[in-house]
């Protein structure tokens, strides 16, 4: 028995791959496939999040529809993919939050956290939340660096340990391969070059091809979002080492990695969601939607606030751009754990298991 009734489907459509295999070299998904005569729940999630929903196996399958096997690799598991982002959820209380309506909760929340912000920027710089202030500690008269720290060092904490929570029970759903540094290298690998995106084994050498740059689009928006990282760990740097206030000059480092991550940042996440508006409904889950859309608004808001602080953080209007920048920023960071973001860590997680697996096997 299982759980969900994609889960069944996806059990139907394993065993019917099994005994065709005709599509064995065209990703990670069916070599795993092939270690396996019985499918549990675990298993077909494990499957699922390997898949990068290429939608090669469909183009090449001789059961898809119209045959009365009805073989829809791509569609199913993603199904598969997107029910186990709720189940693996942590805390279970907040599941509902992968639900259709993802893109009024994001918003909603940016807006709400924004709008508490500027009010508490209001409350506490008092008149001079509409004065122009410049230099080094600027934006600290108008919100305290602690308070800052004090604010993002626990949401990003909680979004951490959320993600670990749910990472840890789907390593564990089943059963867990040694892993050997080669096989950590590898999973790296698979995962910064997105290998089966763009063709793994024979390749992904659908008929549109050409036409799906969501290689391309999911490379701006990974390493848009690792350059912001690394802009934010350049400056504490600066804070905590060297004692260099923000904001820093737009040559500086941390200027210059977060102005072109979050120019990734923008072009990626607006490519992927146009890529998604595009590509075949029939290789998707229209539920999911509503939650894939809403980390991408967030990216792209959290990009365009950025950018509009630093083009105005010199005139009177920086003190509600920072509090609305900060506020993006922060509604991110607590969504993490229940957004479209989750998808990297059990990709990467199966891809993990994946090249354990193959050298164990081989």
């Amino acid at each position: 028995m299982h759980a969900t009734e994609a889960l069944k489907e996806a059990d139907r459509l394993m065993t019917i791959c099994n005994s065709c295999r005709y599509c064995e070299g065209l990703c990670a998904v069916f070599p795993a496939m092939e270690l396996r005569r019985e499918f549990g729940d675990a298993d077909l999630n494990y499957l699922a999040n390997l898949c990068h929903g290429c939608g090669a196996c469909y183009t090449d399958c001789q059961f898809s529809p119209p045959h009365e096997f009805a073989v829809n690799v791509p569609a199913v598991l993603a199904k598969v993919r997107n029910d186990s982002y709720l189940s693996y959820a942590w805390p279970p209380a907040f599941k509902p939050l992968f639900g259709a309506n993802g893109m009024a909760v994001g918003l909603l929340t940016a807006t709400c956290i924004s709008l508490f912000l500027v009010g508490f920027v209001g409350w506490s710089a008092g008149g001079e939340m509409f004065a122009v202030h410049t230099g080094p500690g600027a934006f600290y008269r108008l919100m305290s660096h602690n308070a800052m720290a004090l604010l993002f060092g626990l949401a990003f904490t909680y979004a951490l340990a959320a993600m670990a929570m749910g990472a840890r029970t789907f390593w564990l759903g089943s059963r867990q391969p040694a892993i050997s540094p080669d096989d950590a290298a590898m999973a790296v690998s698979d995962v910064a070059t997105l290998r089966y995106l763009g063709g793994g084994g024979a390749g992904c050498d659908v008929d549109d091809a050409g036409k799906d740059r969501r290689r391309l689009y999911h490379h701006l928006t990974f390493y848009g979002f690792l350059l912001c990282f690394a802009a934010t760990s350049v400056a504490t740097l600066y804070h905590y080492l060297l004692g260099m206030e923000a904001p820093y000059p737009p040559y500086d480092l941390p200027v210059v990695l977060g102005s072109v991550g979050g120019i990734g940042l923008i072009i990626g996440p607006i490519g992927l969601l146009h890529q998604k508006l595009r590509r075949g409904a029939h290789l998707a889950d229209a539920r999911a939607f509503g939650m894939e859309s809403a980390f991408v608004v967030l990216l792209v808001a959290t990009s365009v606030t950025g950018f509009a602080l630093l083009l105005a953080r010199e005139t009177a209007a920086m003190g509600v751009l920072l509090a609305v920048h900060l506020g993006v920023v922060l509604s991110l960071f607590l969504l993490l754990p229940y957004s479209k973001m989750v998808h990297g860590l059990y990709r990467g997680l199966a891809l993990l298991r994946s090249a354990a697996e193959r050298r164990q096997h081989r």
